[in-house]
């Protein structure tokens, strides 16, 4: 007698049956399954043996480095690259109306406050008619080189949060740079330096600090290394005295074999991995550094053209001119920052933003129009992605209370405007629009998230591609996926 019950659905007979008859087709829906996951991996990034490696762009793009300007604090959009007459009028008065907005910016428009108009002028430029604040007349001579972006969207109006969305693209911490993610993506074509290089603002770190530039999931190679513009490029990397070459190599060589016998039980360390490649790169950069921050060998023009010669300018003329020559030596991505923490030093000019934007744009109009125009004459800018940004706009208005002889602006999610250029990037375009008082969006807002997925194109990658398993998923630069700005491209 059958073991088996009786089927509950007697046209598909036993489920003994049912199993011997369907198991072709269960074995077939299985080895589909292993075809596609085999077919969706042959899409995505595979990373190198050797992280340092050039690889190959997914899609043909001109730049083949990037700087990253970030100014940190929140530059105030309105009083730089948005022309906006109508605050001007309104100065000392409210808003009129309901400006259709939500979450912070309404609750502190449901407040007594005042529009702020802007106090500099503002001029068109260029064959682009490109408005830019008299604040920028350096900067003004390049504006058919630049291409913006306003009405960006971040996620939190804080300073911490956004400058991790801006730099990670997640307002978390944990998250790898857009640096790491360039890096991973396409290696680095000089082997005797760091494929990812930040130089902060010689008076101290950014908000956030290191995380800024950190590789986050991303195996341990891909993090930003920091190189100081004067005395010792990087921190512990000169030879000690006593030391010669030779035995140093020596030294490294009897390392090297115990960390690879060591590696070779421990498959996937990348921490493991990251250190055996550091131990011969700091070998190859105790020439390469030392060198690349040796400008004695520039000539007094150049010195002259990045504002070295003047103490406002001294500071950020040399991160951009140290810029330049890294570039020149084939390091794929280069992150300057302006700004320290949240204070007199950064853009966060919560009063007196006329003072507080003069004194920021002084530091640095004049060294990033030298870095463009510098490039452009040597031939570089072509092949270079060089892109400004701050991690937040601001708004036209404070709380009535504060208004005074020296009003200053608050923060603005909404309101942030950026700007590319070199590559492939259309000179004098611009995508995304604010409105009327530049506080937020006309249309469809512009998302962080398009903004990192058209710097991952412009540099030849593709941000859906670009992806690094972790914790069980599938990670990437812009989280759930972002639109590329096709109006920037050229």
């Amino acid at each position: 007698m059958s073991t088996d019950p009786q089927p509950e659905y007697p046209m598909l007979g036993t489920r003994r049956a049912f199993l011997h008859r369907s198991w072709n087709g269960i074995g077939a829906l299985g080895l589909a399954g292993v075809f596609a996951d085999d077919l969706l991996a042959s899409t995505r990034h595979q990373a190198p043996t050797d992280p340092l490696q050039p690889q190959r762009q997914q899609h043909p793009r001109k730049a083949k480095h990037c700087i990253f300007l970030f100014m940190q604090g929140g530059v105030s959009q309105m009083d730089a690259f948005e022309y906006k007459p109508r605050l001007r009028e309104l100065h000392g008065k409210p808003i009129p109306g309901n400006p259709g907005v939500s979450g912070e910016l309404q609750g502190r428009l449901s407040f007594p406050h005042a529009c702020v108009g802007s106090p500099f002028e503002f001029q068109q430029h260029g064959d682009s008619g490109r408005w830019m604040s008299d604040l920028f007349p350096h900067l003004a001579k390049q504006a058919d080189d630049l291409a913006f972006i306003h009405s960006i969207k971040t996620d939190n109006q804080n300073h911490g949060p956004s400058t991790y969305h801006v730099t990670t693209g997640s307002q978390f911490p944990g998250h790898p740079s857009v640096g790491s993610w360039i890096q991973y993506g396409l290696g680095t074509e000089n082997q005797n330096m760091p494929g990812y290089v930040v130089i902060q603002d010689p008076r101290g770190s950014p908000c956030n600090g290191a995380a800024v530039w950190a590789n986050g999931y991303l195996p341990a190679a891909y993090q930003g290394t920091l190189l100081r513009d004067q005395g010792t490029p990087i921190l512990n990397l000169t030879r000690p005295e006593a030391l010669t070459e030779a035995e140093q190599r020596r030294e490294f060589d009897v390392i090297k074999r115990l960390n690879e016998r060591h590696l070779s039980q421990r498959e996937g360390a990348s921490e493991l991995e990251a250190r055996i490649s550091a131990y011969e790169l700091a070998f190859r950069m105790q020439t390469a550094a030392p060198e690349i921050v040796d400008i004695g060998s520039e000539p007094s023009h150049i010195r002259e053209l990045y504002g070295l010669d003047n103490e406002a300018t001294a500071g950020f003329g040399r991160q951009c001119l140290l810029a330049r020559r890294l570039v020149e030596r084939g390091v794929r991505y280069t992150l300057l920052v302006h700004g320290v923490q949240i204070g007199p030093h950064s853009w966060d000019d919560h009063g007196n933003v006329r003072g507080g934007m003069i004194k920021h744009s002084s530091e640095v109009d004049r060294p990033v129009a030298a870095l463009l125009q510098d490039l452009k004459q040597r031939g570089l800018l072509q092949d270079t992605l060089v892109v400004w940004a701050s991690e937040m706009g601001r708004t036209p208005f404070v709380n009535a209370s504060k208004l005074g002889a020296k009003p200053g602006r608050e923060h603005n999610s909404y309101g942030l405007c950026m700007w590319m250029a070199g590559g492939n990037v259309r000179g004098g375009a611009t995508v995304g629009a604010t409105d009327e008082y530049s506080l937020r969006s006309i249309g469809e807002p512009v998302h962080v998230r398009d903004v990192h997925a058209t710097i991952l194109d412009l540099m030849g990658l593709h941000d859906e591609q670009l992806t690094y398993k972790h914790a069980g998923r599938i990670r990437k630069l812009t989280d759930i996926g972002g639109r590329v700005l096709r109006g920037l491209i050229g």
